[in-house]
C-alpha cells in the first residue's frame, strides 16, 4: 500500500488527512467559542492567560484578538495542509502545557503543582501525537486550497 494513499482521493487529487480536517474544525470552533465568550461573558472578556499568568481588564481585551487570530490562522493552515502547521501546532501544545503548569501554581484559581503536572502531561501528549502524525504528511505534497 502506498504510504501517501491517505492523501489522494479516487481521482488522484490531493486531499488532507482526516486528522488535519479535524484540527481545522477544532481550531475554528475555538475561534467561535472564544469570540462569543469574549463578547458576551464579562468574566471571559476580562481575563486572558499568557505564559501561565492572567492578564485582566483592558490588557485582556486588547490581547484577546491575538488568540482569535492565532486559532483562525491555524484553522486555515490545517485546512490548506500547509507544511509548517504541524510543528506550529505542536509547539503551541507544549506552550499551553507549560502555561497550565505555571497557572496551576500562580493563579488563585489554580490547584497546585500536582494538578498542573497532570494537565501539562495531558496537553503535551497532544503535541507529541501531532509531531508523530505530521511525519505521515509528505513535505513535497502541494497544499490543498
Amino acid at each position: 500500500m502506498n504510504k501517501n494513499a491517505s492523501l489522494t482521493d479516487d481521482t488522484g487529487a490531493q486531499s488532507r488527512p482526516w486528522w488535519m480536517t479535524a484540527m481545522a474544525i477544532g481550531c475554528m470552533l475555538t475561534v467561535v467559542v472564544t469570540m462569543i465568550g469574549d463578547f458576551f461573558s464579562e468574566g471571559a472578556r476580562d481575563t486572558e492567560v499568557w505564559f501561565g499568568f492572567e492578564v485582566t481588564g483592558r490588557a485582556a481585551r486588547l490581547t484577546a484578538p491575538l488568540h482569535w487570530a492565532f486559532f483562525a490562522v491555524c484553522a486555515w493552515a490545517f485546512w490548506a495542509r500547509k507544511p509548517w502547521i504541524v510543528r506550529v501546532a505542536a509547539a503551541y501544545a507544549f506552550y499551553a502545557a507549560l502555561s497550565h503548569l505555571v497557572w496551576s501554581e500562580v493563579s488563585e484559581n489554580g490547584r497546585g503543582w500536582s494538578i498542573g503536572l497532570v494537565q501539562a502531561a495531558a496537553i503535551s501528549s497532544v503535541g507529541f501525537i501531532l509531531l508523530r502524525a505530521g511525519r505521515s504528511v509528505p513535505r513535497d505534497c502541494p497544499p490543498v486550497l
